[in-house]
């Protein structure tokens, strides 16, 4: 049975739930195009449909489109799509060679090379087709350009013709204004039993990306039928060569985007190890300790008499205080409790990452379910000093909020803002797990470990009384690209050791009938439940500079 349907019903569109407010002026933030330097490049998200890739179920299907409604002087790179199951929201970009006095040339020639250039053919990758000349009605045909050289195709186009399109369909970008692409996530995988020949369908990414990667997601797609993990793609992304990263936003920008979307994050009904702000910590005991010295040290309000820089090398750490004063230091202080940001270019300037840290004084023990039943793992996840976080991607082209990284432990997943769960307005919830802090959008039991042997840490989200509301508590800690000083970095934030001292659980705590199977069972927990990660700070984790795990 052939894939092939006709147009399918359109999906919804989507659009955040209240209207954007007029941002504060600035050089390039929410514009609409984004100078990359070279280029100039527009957001296009009107389509006209081509193809639609369906099984029984039409909501499974994928819907390929081309983009319309360029606007003068500006030409596609490639064609877009997504599955039939998801809102619309979706958009590519289009790009435009911006005038230079310094024209690129090639030295072999002397002559001046353009940015963008008509492909001199196109490949056939891939058709629905069975080869019946008969049949050749509503059957998808994928063509990739085949760039001049010294260029890089960026995107496919898709045809429901064997008729290749012509060569001003699109464009080819010149080799020094990509950057590598990656295939990110499978859209479509059509197998043998649909088809002659397998075929999948990728979205895509760049390969480099976080605070100092300068690839751009031009939002087309990568398709193949004998692909293998690790191998170049031959399409390729756009890179930002403008070094003043002119459309990411201001200070007054950055603070109007939190308090348009800043999150609540509320806390499970039954937590007792509530969060805080790290001045209340500092101020409430909590003390330095040295390799080697018994005695910890007091430390000043704002963390100036840390060491700083460094590495994580186990000559420091933070330790909770003794004596009566210890439990109420890890019970926290909700009132204190506030987000501290840190605001990074993503995606080559295109988007920005506004990455919101919490502080607890300490994590509490985990519970291990296994099947029906729950273990309480005793003192197994106990430690001083929990940093978790969420991260807000805005679009830079208009100021959108786009999605939500939710940080659970060692890994995360983003969330598209029409899967989120909002309180007000365009304000979205958070929900932080019992004891462990982790984040989630929608409350409920979420298990992490492994399926297959139906087993793993709860991690129980729900509504309560206990929030902090992240719009108006926060503190803007760090944002690097808008120059030295201009956002005043807080002393402990400096700190590059661990913020409670290292821990190595001994299994033989646990109840008998887990004990034979823990060295199975380890190795799909969370590490740093049996001690192996120290709890760092935000500087420490490696999403500080680079992407996001997921």
């Amino acid at each position: 049975k052939r894939t092939d349907q006709l147009a399918p019903s359109e999906p919804q569109t989507f659009s955040l739930r209240a209207p954007l407010p007029p941002w504060p002026q600035g050089q390039g933030f929410a514009l609409g195009k984004i100078n990359l330097g070279e280029l100039e490049a527009v957001k296009v998200s009107r389509f006209k449909f081509i193809w639609s890739s369906n099984t029984q179920d039409e909501k499974k299907g994928v819907t390929f489109y081309k983009p319309i409604g360029i606007p003068d002087g500006f030409y596609s790179l490639g064609y877009y799509c997504q599955s039939n199951d998801q809102p619309f929201r979706g958009f590519v970009l289009v790009a435009r060679e911006i005038p230079s006095k310094s024209e690129s040339t090639h030295i072999s020639t002397g002559i001046a090379s353009p940015a963008l250039r008509e492909p001199v053919d196109y490949t056939l990758v891939w058709s629905s087709n069975d080869g019946s000349e008969e049949r050749l009605q509503g059957c998808g045909f994928f063509w990739l350009p085949q760039p001049p050289e010294g260029y890089k195709s960026i995107g496919y186009l898709v045809t429901c013709s064997p008729k290749k399109p012509k060569l001003d369909k699109v464009r080819c970008v010149r080799a020094d204004l990509t950057e590598r692409c990656e295939n990110y996530q499978v859209i479509l995988d059509v197998g043998t039993r649909f088809s002659e020949f397998p075929f999948q369908v990728w979205s895509t990414r760049p390969s480099h990306r976080g605070m100092l990667g300068r690839g751009v997601s031009v939002w087309t797609f990568s398709c193949n039928s004998c692909w293998v993990p690790g191998q170049e793609l031959p399409i390729a992304c756009l890179k930002n060569l403008d070094p003043t990263l002119h459309a990411m936003p201001n200070c007054d920008q950055i603070h109007a985007l939190i308090n348009h979307y800043g999150p609540t994050v509320f806390f499970h009904p039954d937590e007792i190890y509530m969060p805080s702000s790290v001045s209340w910590f500092f101020e409430n005991g909590a003390l330095l300790f040295r390799k080697g010295d018994s005695v910890g040290q007091s430390i000043d309000v704002d963390g100036s008499n840390l060491p700083s820089g460094g590495r994580n090398d186990g000559e420091f750490w933070i330790d909770l205080p003794s004596g009566d004063r210890k439990n109420n230091v890890k019970s926290g202080n909700l009132g204190s409790a506030k987000l501290y940001v840190h605001v990074k270019p993503a995606l080559g300037g295109t988007f920005t990452d506004i990455a919101m840290w919490i502080f607890c004084p300490f994590n509490g023990p985990a519970t291990l379910k296994v099947g029906v039943m729950n273990y309480s793992l005793g003192k197994i996840g106990q430690h001083v000093g929990d940093w978790e976080h969420f991260t807000l991607r805005i679009c830079n082209f208009t100021g959108e909020l786009w999605s939500i990284y939710f940080s659970q432990h060692s890994g995360g997943v983003w969330v598209n803002a029409y899967d989120l769960e909002y309180i007000q307005g365009n304000k979205a919830i958070v929900y932080s797990s019992k004891n462990g802090h982790a984040t989630f959008p929608h409350p409920g039991t979420y298990i992490q470990g492994s399926g297959k042997l139906g087993l793993g840490i709860r991690n129980d989200v729900a509504r309560s009384n206990f929030f902090v509301d992240s719009s108006t508590r926060y503190e803007l800690v760090a944002a690097e690209y808008l120059g030295d000083g201009v956002v005043s970095e807080p002393g402990w934030l400096q700190f590059m050791r661990k913020w409670g001292p290292t821990i190595v659980y001994d299994v033989s705590i646990l109840p008998l009938v887990l004990r034979y199977s823990m060295a199975n069972i380890f190795v799909k927990l969370p590490v740093e439940l049996y001690g192996e990660e120290g709890p760092t700070g935000p500087k420490e984790k490696n999403n500080w500079v680079g992407d996001e795990r997921g």
